[in-house]
């Protein structure tokens, strides 16, 4: 999986009604240690790590990458959006060439239930679609992490296939790409 290509990294923080998504700080390392460990995040993503292990070879900084936003709520952190590109290699895509964007979320269990991830996936998107117009993205959950399917969908991502990996049936679907009015663009 590689970075967004030619665009610029970081993008100004993105404010929603009740978030902000931002490059991650060091003051976010306590959060990111809480949510790799986490059993209740590791259910579908293969297993919590040992919570000593992820503390002792997280960076000072983890995830301060291009494509990965930290979701804040009233100043700390409770989870991240991601968005790579996939490899052009691999299996499942939805172009002959491969190498869609992908969506990816985990969201410390704490958060769960109260519409922070449609509201924080929804707005990175939509920051996608402002720099990336028409490009479509796909993401992939196991078929049996329910509340991911229907946060998927609710999203506007729809089944392309499913097939098995890491010992579970995964489910793959797109999100066909959203053309941006604006000057020399279709809307």
């Amino acid at each position: 999986m590689t970075g967004l290509g030619s665009v610029a990294w970081p993008p100004a923080p993105i404010r929603t009604e009740r978030l902000v998504l931002r490059e991650a700080e060091g003051r976010d390392r306590p959060a990111f240690i809480e949510l790799f460990a986490s059993p209740e995040v590791g259910t579908y993503i293969g297993g919590a790590r040992p919570r000593a292990e992820v503390e002792r070879t997280a960076p000072e900084v983890p995830g301060q990458r291009s494509g990965s936003f930290v979701v804040e709520r009233d100043g700390a952190m409770i989870g991240m959006v991601t968005l790579v590109r996939r490899d052009a290699e691999a299996p499942e895509r939805v172009r002959p060439e491969g190498g869609e964007v992908e969506l990816g979320y985990l969201f410390l269990p704490e958060a769960w239930g109260s519409g922070y991830a449609a509201e924080a996936c929804g707005a990175v998107l939509e920051w996608l679609a402002g720099v990336l117009p028409g490009e479509p993205v796909v993401v992939t959950t196991q078929s049996g992490n329910a509340r991911s399917l229907r946060l998927a969908e609710k999203l506007g991502f729809t089944e392309v296939q499913r097939f098995e990996a890491y010992g579970a049936e995964q489910w793959f679907g797109v999100r066909p790409g959203v053309p941006v009015a604006g000057p020399g663009r279709m809307s």
